[in-house]
């Protein structure tokens, strides 16, 4: 009888630090500053916005590598949660992360890459049906377009190739984030140089707190003009933007039983690549900021700052340049979603809370059922549409993911606050379990992510209901699921291992 395959420590300092920073940058931050800047209403609240993101992420990260020396496993935040809570929450985190979180955004990271290929290859389009819609009452379709065919070929490749082993994943990764982040870098040093425009610089810089422009409604009537109650407001929504573009930093959690030296590499991991990626979330905005008026941005077709960016530094070029750069961002940002999810689903398997299939290695040494059921869900997530019906009859068809990301940014919030507030439950439970690192700051640190995040989340629940109850209901919909999974491992004599020992 041979030996069951074992996860492969495969992955070092460099490889790990890609993970993070290459799921991190997809199309986000190409798009959403044009939608913050219509929601703070001046250049300095933007900033500052894009501060404080950078702010809860990095001491976010800091925090989660505490943990991550203590359970250096596969499974991440999923464990993280088991172990300093109760498997219960575990397992809701488990739950929403796969039934909506990951499938939903690898769906829209495909989608994204499908778009801006169609600025390159203009058949590539989102009217070009291979089945034209279907309805499904007045608000729900389901269709096939050419930008849909090729999101579903990029999730079917990505999760093809990483079946294959982790080498094969690590080299995508490592890859085309080091394009994108080349790209970014690019982006600000010819944004602030050759994109330098006198008239945008001295109406954003000589006056950064002036609330002005096209705004957009925070909470019913409330827009950033009402100082300082609707600004407060308005900065907590915007999070929900880029808070959302700097997500999926902690994809590496998830590999720790891939890692080389986990106690060492995943937390240095962690800073390092939040760290990199926030600086250039920051500058980039600088750049935008250096080419484009703030009330140009906020009236921007389709949200393409970006783009419009490039167009200033290369006139009738940015707009191919800047597609070319978004689709390495998209790729090598699925790739990294796609290769790291499934590690989540397989530390769920082992302990009995998913099937059981999806419990065990290939021959390659990944979890490929794993890797299978998460990219034929996500598949499923790119065919559902959504229908608006315009005041002349005209029907105008969104994303079924869209709608249902935007409900789980508050749950992801939630299980991140739940997730560091385990730093200071197993300081409190389990204070001999060695801690080869220790959160940064503590308490403080820790202590001011959950502060000001459980801040915005309030702000949420009270002024953009309609997009945050939605999402706790989505997590309350896995308790039963948890209870039934829960008695078939009881069944079955499955039992949960100490994710803190050896």
């Amino acid at each position: 009888m041979t030996d069951e395959p074992r996860l492969v420590r495969g992955l070092g300092l460099l490889d790990s630090t890609m993970i993070v920073a290459g799921s991190m940058i997809g199309s986000g931050i190409f798009l959403v500053s044009a939608d913050m800047a219509r929601q703070v209403g001046s250049p300095g609240w933007l900033l500052v916005a894009w501060a404080i993101t950078g702010l809860l992420t990095i001491t976010a990260a800091l925090s989660y590598g505490e943990l991550a020396t203590m359970m250096p496993k596969a499974g991440g935040q999923y464990i993280y949660l088991r172990e300093a809570l109760s498997p219960l929450w575990g397992f809701l985190y488990g739950w929403t992360f796969f039934a909506v979180i990951q499938a939903g955004t690898i769906a829209a990271v495909a989608i994204g890459f499908a778009r801006y290929l169609g600025v390159l290859i203009p058949s590539v389009s989102e009217s070009n049906y291979l089945v034209a819609p279907i309805h499904l009452g007045s608000m729900y379709a389901v269709s096939l377009s050419a930008v849909q065919l090729v999101a579903l070929l990029v999730i079917i490749v990505l999760t093809w190739i990483s079946t294959y082993g982790l080498r094969w994943g690590r080299l995508v990764q490592n890859l085309f984030t080091f394009a994108k982040i080349g790209a970014l870098v690019a982006l600000v040093l010819l944004g602030v140089t050759l994109g330098w425009q006198a008239d945008a610089v001295a109406v954003n810089f000589s006056d950064l707190w002036t609330v002005r422009g096209t705004l957009q409604e925070v909470g019913p009537s409330i827009t950033a003009l009402a100082v300082p109650f609707g600004l407060f407001i308005a900065v907590c929504v915007a999070q929900t933007n880029s808070l959302f573009s700097a997500d999926a930093w902690n994809m590496i959690t998830f590999t720790a039983g891939e890692v080389k030296e986990p106690r060492r590499n995943v937390p240095l991991s962690l800073a390092f690549g939040t760290m990199l990626v926030i600086g250039l979330y920051l500058l980039a905005n600088v750049a935008y900021l250096t080419t484009l008026p703030l009330e140009t941005m906020q009236q921007i077709p389709s949200d393409l700052v970006a783009s419009a960016t490039a167009e200033v530094v290369f006139p009738g070029f940015g707009a191919v340049l800047m597609a070319i750069v978004i689709l390495i961002a998209t790729f090598g940002c699925n790739n990294g979603l796609i290769l790291s999810g499934a590690r989540a689903y397989y530390a769920m398997a082992r302990d009995g809370l998913f099937f059981r299939t999806v419990g065990k290695l290939n021959r390659y040494s990944v979890p490929a059922w794993g890797l299978i059921y998460q990219g034929a869900w996500a598949s499923v997530f790119v065919f559902p549409r959504t229908v608006k019906t315009a005041a002349d009859g005209t029907l105008s068809y969104g994303n079924l993911y869209g709608d249902l990301l935007t409900y789980t940014m508050s749950a992801a919030i939630i299980f991140y606050i739940l997730t560091i507030l385990g730093v200071f439950v197993l300081r409190r439970r389990r204070p001999d379990i060695p801690r080869p690192y220790k959160a940064w700051g503590y308490p403080w640190v820790p202590a001011l992510y959950i502060i000001l995040a459980a801040i915005i989340l309030i702000v949420l629940f009270i002024y953009q209901p309609a997009i945050t109850w939605p999402g706790l209901i989505i997590i309350l919909t896995g308790v039963p699921v948890f209870y039934y999974w829960q008695a078939t491992a009881r069944r079955d004599g499955i039992q949960l291992v100490n994710a803190m020992e050896e």
